[in-house]
Protein backbone atom coordinates (compact mmCIF):
# COMPACT_ATOMS: atom_id res chain seq x y z
CA UNK A 1 0.00 0.00 0.00
CA UNK A 2 0.95 3.27 -0.52
CA UNK A 3 -0.42 7.08 0.14
CA UNK A 4 -3.40 8.05 -1.36
CA UNK A 5 -3.03 10.84 -4.35
CA UNK A 6 -5.26 13.16 -1.79
CA UNK A 7 -2.61 12.45 1.07
CA UNK A 8 0.29 13.29 -1.44
CA UNK A 9 -1.15 16.68 -2.22
CA UNK A 10 -2.19 17.67 1.63
CA UNK A 11 1.25 17.00 2.50
CA UNK A 12 2.10 18.65 -0.32
CA UNK A 13 0.08 22.10 0.92
CA UNK A 14 0.99 21.88 4.45
CA UNK A 15 4.47 21.62 3.52
CA UNK A 16 4.62 24.55 1.58
CA UNK A 17 2.39 26.19 4.33
CA UNK A 18 5.07 25.27 7.12
CA UNK A 19 7.96 26.71 4.93
CA UNK A 20 6.06 29.92 3.68
CA UNK A 21 6.96 30.23 7.96
CA UNK A 22 10.01 29.43 7.38
CA UNK A 23 9.97 26.90 9.03
CA UNK A 24 13.38 24.15 8.69
CA UNK A 25 13.95 20.90 7.30
CA UNK A 26 10.38 19.78 5.65
CA UNK A 27 10.51 16.27 5.04
CA UNK A 28 7.57 13.55 4.75
CA UNK A 29 7.41 9.84 4.91
CA UNK A 30 4.79 7.24 3.54
CA UNK A 31 3.58 5.35 6.46
CA UNK A 32 1.14 3.49 4.71
CA UNK A 33 1.96 0.44 4.98
CA UNK A 34 3.36 0.93 8.87
CA UNK A 35 0.35 2.66 10.40
CA UNK A 36 -2.96 2.06 9.30
CA UNK A 37 -4.03 4.98 10.79
CA UNK A 38 -2.80 7.23 8.61
CA UNK A 39 -0.75 8.10 5.24
CA UNK A 40 1.88 10.15 5.50
CA UNK A 41 3.52 12.13 8.31
CA UNK A 42 5.03 15.63 7.57
CA UNK A 43 7.71 16.94 9.89
CA UNK A 44 8.96 20.17 10.39
CA UNK A 45 11.08 22.46 12.72
CA UNK A 46 11.66 25.96 14.13
CA UNK A 47 13.80 27.45 16.52
CA UNK A 48 11.44 28.96 18.79
CA UNK A 49 7.38 28.52 20.47
CA UNK A 50 5.95 31.74 18.81
CA UNK A 51 7.68 30.24 15.45
CA UNK A 52 5.83 26.91 15.71
CA UNK A 53 2.66 28.57 17.09
CA UNK A 54 2.87 30.59 13.12
CA UNK A 55 3.70 27.72 11.37
CA UNK A 56 0.84 25.20 12.94
CA UNK A 57 -1.84 28.17 12.22
CA UNK A 58 -0.35 28.77 8.36
CA UNK A 59 -0.84 24.83 7.97
CA UNK A 60 -4.29 24.71 9.63
CA UNK A 61 -5.61 27.47 7.58
CA UNK A 62 -4.17 26.17 4.10
CA UNK A 63 -5.77 22.78 4.66
CA UNK A 64 -9.11 24.14 6.02
CA UNK A 65 -9.37 26.10 2.29
CA UNK A 66 -8.78 22.68 1.01
CA UNK A 67 -11.51 20.99 2.84
CA UNK A 68 -9.64 19.34 5.50
CA UNK A 69 -10.25 20.40 8.86
CA UNK A 70 -7.94 18.30 11.86
CA UNK A 71 -9.19 16.23 13.66
CA UNK A 72 -6.93 16.45 16.79
CA UNK A 73 -4.02 18.58 18.46
CA UNK A 74 -1.79 18.04 20.84
CA UNK A 75 1.06 19.98 22.45
CA UNK A 76 -0.05 23.14 21.45
CA UNK A 77 0.36 24.24 25.46
CA UNK A 78 4.02 23.44 25.60
CA UNK A 79 4.47 24.73 22.17
CA UNK A 80 7.55 22.73 21.48
CA UNK A 81 6.10 19.87 19.36
CA UNK A 82 2.57 19.82 17.95
CA UNK A 83 1.16 17.19 16.06
CA UNK A 84 -1.98 18.12 13.77
CA UNK A 85 -3.95 15.25 12.84
CA UNK A 86 -5.59 15.50 9.19
CA UNK A 87 -6.71 12.00 9.26
CA UNK A 88 -4.90 11.02 5.98
CA UNK A 89 -1.58 13.25 7.04
CA UNK A 90 0.09 13.82 10.58
CA UNK A 91 1.77 16.80 10.87
CA UNK A 92 4.85 17.16 12.85
CA UNK A 93 6.13 20.94 14.29
CA UNK A 94 8.93 20.46 16.74
CA UNK A 95 11.29 22.89 17.99
CA UNK A 96 14.70 22.28 16.92
CA UNK A 97 16.26 20.59 20.34
CA UNK A 98 12.58 18.23 20.54
CA UNK A 99 13.56 17.48 16.64
CA UNK A 100 16.68 16.29 16.89
CA UNK A 101 16.54 14.32 20.27
CA UNK A 102 13.33 12.32 19.00
CA UNK A 103 14.64 12.25 15.93
CA UNK A 104 11.81 10.76 14.05
CA UNK A 105 12.61 10.54 10.29
CA UNK A 106 15.35 7.08 12.22
CA UNK A 107 12.42 5.70 14.49
CA UNK A 108 10.52 5.72 10.70
CA UNK A 109 13.54 4.89 9.02
CA UNK A 110 11.84 1.70 7.06
CA UNK A 111 8.92 4.15 5.27
CA UNK A 112 10.12 5.66 2.30
CA UNK A 113 10.79 9.46 2.45
CA UNK A 114 8.86 11.31 -0.18
CA UNK A 115 9.68 13.62 -2.79
CA UNK A 116 7.40 16.61 -2.43
CA UNK A 117 8.67 18.69 -5.44
CA UNK A 118 7.67 15.73 -7.46
CA UNK A 119 4.18 16.18 -5.95
CA UNK A 120 1.28 18.79 -8.12
CA UNK A 121 0.18 21.32 -5.48
CA UNK A 122 -3.65 21.40 -5.23
CA UNK A 123 -4.93 24.61 -6.32
CA UNK A 124 -6.12 26.84 -3.70
CA UNK A 125 -9.69 27.73 -3.84
CA UNK A 126 -10.80 30.97 -5.27
CA UNK A 127 -6.72 31.68 -6.89
CA UNK A 128 -5.76 30.77 -10.50
CA UNK A 129 -2.81 29.44 -9.61
CA UNK A 130 -1.64 26.02 -7.29
CA UNK A 131 -1.22 26.11 -3.66
CA UNK A 132 2.65 27.01 -3.80
CA UNK A 133 2.34 29.87 -6.12
CA UNK A 134 5.39 32.11 -5.38
CA UNK A 135 6.75 29.37 -3.32
CA UNK A 136 8.98 26.53 -4.34
CA UNK A 137 8.22 23.62 -3.07
CA UNK A 138 11.95 22.40 -1.34
CA UNK A 139 9.76 19.79 1.04
CA UNK A 140 11.39 16.31 0.90
CA UNK A 141 10.25 13.59 3.50
CA UNK A 142 10.00 12.97 7.20
CA UNK A 143 7.25 12.14 9.95
CA UNK A 144 6.43 10.00 12.93
CA UNK A 145 3.19 8.68 15.33
CA UNK A 146 3.94 10.07 18.45
CA UNK A 147 3.05 12.99 20.32
CA UNK A 148 3.96 15.26 23.20
CA UNK A 149 1.47 17.23 25.04
CA UNK A 150 -2.06 17.63 25.87
CA UNK A 151 -4.80 16.20 23.54
CA UNK A 152 -6.90 19.53 22.19
CA UNK A 153 -10.04 18.74 20.70
CA UNK A 154 -10.17 20.53 16.83
CA UNK A 155 -14.20 21.02 15.68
Amino acid sequence: MTATAHALQLAKAAANAAEEKIAERVTAIDVSDQMPLTDIFVIASAASERQIGSIVDEVEDRLRELGSKPIRREGEREGRWVLIDFGDIIVHIQHDDEREYYALERLWKDCPEIDLTAVEAPARPGSAGSADAGADGGADGGVDGGGGGDADAVS
